[in-house]
C-alpha cells in the first residue's frame, strides 16, 4: 500500500490497521511499513480504540455524549460570535479551541483536498508547517534493525554501559553512528543501563504520574563486600518490568511479572507495543492465578506508573514500590532474567516471525519455570518451589 500526499485515514481503515496490531501477529515496525505511516500514530489510535471500546456496548450514551458536546461548542460559537464578529470568531476559535487541544498528527488529518481552501492556507490555519504535513516516515531499514540489535547484545552483556559506552562499542565494531541516535535506539528499545547511581539516561516516565517509594530498602542485607535484596519468603515481593525481544522481521517487547525469592516468573506477554496496557496485562494476569503478595516493585516509566496499573495495585491491597531514579539495580532480580533468556533462548534462536517468537519463548519460559534449576535459590526449580509455597499456605 502507497500512501499519497495529503491521503488520511478513515474511522474504517484506524480499526483495521488497530486490529491487525492487537492480533500481536506482526511487530509495530511492520505494520508502519505495510501502511506507510508512524508507528507513533498507530500507537495513538490503538490507546483511543481501547479506551472507546465499552461505547460499542452503549451506543445510545456516546451518542447522548456526542451531542451534548455539539451543544456546548454550538453555545460556546454563539457567544464568541456575539463579542467578536463570526469572521474573527472562526479565526479565533479555531487558532485557540482546535489547534491547542488537538495534536499535531490529529491536525494533519483535517487537512483535505477539493475546498476552496488550499492545502497551504488549511495547514496554516491548523499551525502546521508544509514540510511537516508531506514528511513521509521513513520504515526501519534492515540495517538500523541490525544495529538495534547489536545494542540489545552490547546492553544485555554489559549492563552498567549508558548510551556512550554503548557508542564506543558500536564504533568499534564498525558501525558509523551518532550517540543521539544511539540514546534514541535505546529509548525506544527501552533499555537503560544497571548502575547503582544516577545516570542521565532513565525510563521514560510521566510528568503527571505520581511517584512512589522504594520501599526495599529493608530487604537490602550486605554478604562480605556484595550487597543485594534478600527477601525471605515466597509471595513477599512481585517485581515486574519489559524488555527489547528481537526477531529477524522487527521487534516486539516482553513484559514479565516474577516472584522475587523463588525466581518463577508468574506471568509474560510479547507485544508489539511497550504500553500501559501491556503491563497491566501480565500483571492481571499474575493476580488471576495466584495469591496477591506484599508488595510490587517495578521502574518509573510510564507503563508502571498509570493510573490504570497503580490503580489494579491499589484494588488488591498490593504495597506499590518504584526503584530510585536512575537505579536499575533496584530491580535486579527481573534484569537478571532477561539477561538469562536473552542468552538461553533469544540470540541463539534466529527466530524468522512473531509466531515463531512466541511459541519458542513459551517453551522456554516452561523449561525455566519447571525443569531448569537455578542456583540462587538452592538448584530447585523456581515454578516448583513457588507452587510448593502456595499449596503449604492453602
Amino acid at each position: 500500500m502507497s500512501r499519497k500526499k495529503g491521503q488520511t485515514y478513515s474511522a474504517e481503515q484506524k480499526t483495521k490497521i488497530v486490529l491487525e496490531l492487537l492480533k500481536e501477529e506482526e511487530s509495530l515496525a511492520q505494520i508502519a511499513t505495510k501502511y506507510k505511516i508512524t508507528s507513533q500514530s498507530i500507537t495513538k489510535w490503538k490507546k483511543q480504540f481501547l479506551e472507546n471500546a465499552s461505547l460499542a456496548f452503549e451506543p445510545a450514551k456516546a451518542v447522548q455524549e456526542f451531542k451534548n458536546e455539539i451543544k456546548s461548542k454550538d453555545e460556546e460559537i454563539e457567544e464568541l460570535q456575539k463579542q467578536l464578529g463570526k469572521s474573527v470568531v472562526e479565526k479565533e476559535w479555531l487558532a485557540k479551541k482546535l489547534v491547542s487541544s488537538v495534536s499535531l498528527n490529529e491536525r494533519k488529518t483535517l487537512v483535505e483536498v477539493g475546498l476552496e481552501f488550499t492545502k497551504t492556507t488549511q495547514c496554516k490555519l491548523l499551525g502546521i508547517g508544509r514540510s511537516t504535513y508531506y514528511y513521509q516516515p521513513a520504515p526501519i531499514s534492515k540495517q538500523n534493525l541490525k544495529i538495534m540489535h547489536t545494542i540489545d547484545e552490547i546492553a544485555t552483556d554489559n549492563s552498567e554501559y549508558g548510551y556512550r559506552f554503548i557508542h564506543q562499542q558500536l564504533l568499534e565494531d564498525g558501525y558509523n553512528i551518532g550517540k543521539d541516535r544511539v540514546l534514541k535506539y535505546m529509548q525506544l528499545m527501552g533499555i537503560q543501563a544497571i548502575y547503582p547511581r544516577k545516570k542521565r539516561f532513565t525510563s521514560i516516565g510521566n510528568p503527571e504520574h505520581k511517584i512512589y517509594e522504594y520501599l526495599l530498602k529493608s530487604y537490602w542485607t550486605r554478604t562480605g563486600r556484595t550487597k543485594q535484596v534478600y527477601v525471605p519468603t515466597p509471595n513477599e515481593v512481585w517485581s515486574g518490568d519489559i524488555t527489547y525481544i528481537r526477531t529477524n522481521s522487527g521487534f516486539m517487547y516482553l513484559a514479565a511479572v516474577i516472584d522475587w525469592h523463588t525466581k518463577a516468573i508468574l506471568a509474560y506477554k510479547i507485544s508489539n507495543s511497550m504500553d500501559a496496557t501491556l503491563a497491566t496485562d501480565v500483571l492481571k494476569e499474575a493476580l488471576s492465578k495466584y495469591p496477591k503478595p506484599k508488595i510490587f516493585n517495578s521502574d518509573q516509566g510510564s507503563q508502571y506508573t498509570s493510573h490504570e496499573h497503580t490503580q489494579t495495585l491499589e484494588e488488591h491491597g498490593i504495597e506499590i514500590s518504584m526503584n530510585g531514579r536512575g537505579r536499575s539495580i533496584d530491580n535486579i532480580v527481573i534484569e537478571r532474567f532477561f539477561r538469562t533468556l536473552k542468552y538461553g533462548n533469544i540470540y541463539i534462536s534466529d527466530y524468522q516471525s512473531i509466531k515463531e517468537l512466541k511459541e519458542g519463548v513459551k517453551a522456554y519460559m516452561h523449561k525455566y519455570n519447571f525443569k531448569r534449576f537455578h542456583s540462587a535459590i538452592g538448584y530447585k526449580k523456581p515454578m516448583n518451589m513457588y507452587l510448593e509455597f502456595v499449596k503449604s499456605v492453602g
